[in-house]
């Protein structure tokens, strides 16, 4: 029973979001801390994949990070018959769904999705700025 109980939680999903938005965002550990009431050790040890959150600090983090806590549950498909659903919040940004969605798809290897969601990623921030070059100047 405690082996599955430790599958039900994607730390690896937890810890890439808080990452990225902590690094987008320009936090350190602690700032996120101070916003989420989860330690600074705690916070570490999620992002590097080490952490296993206990289910109050899951809901802190998912509300700090704006998203569904279905999107953190489950992992990777263990049967292969029957695909999961991507949740996601309509206000989401559209690079973490498209992640979400590549990372969902059991055709794709865990580092196939990761790279073609950066690709996505850097594409979709060059081209979405209308009226900027790719260096942000005004046209």
């Amino acid at each position: 029973m405690a082996q599955s109980a430790k599958s039900l939680v994607n730390t690896v999903e937890l810890g890439r979001a808080i990452r990225r938005k902590r690094e987008e965002m320009g936090l350190s550990l602690r700032d996120v801390a101070d916003e989420t009431g989860v330690s600074a050790s705690t916070l570490s040890r999620i992002e590097n994949g080490t952490g296993k959150p206990d289910a109050d600090n899951i809901a802190r983090l998912t509300a700090w990070l704006n998203v569904p806590m279905e999107r953190i549950m489950g992992g990777r498909r263990l049967d292969g018959d029957e695909a999961k659903p991507v949740v996601y919040f309509p206000h989401e940004a559209t690079p973490d769904i498209v992640e979400a969605h590549l990372r969902a798809d059991r055709n794709l290897t865990p580092e196939t999705a990761k790279a073609l969601s950066e690709l996505f990623r850097v594409a979709y921030t060059q081209f979405s700025h209308p009226g900027e070059d790719n260096r942000g100047r005004k046209r």
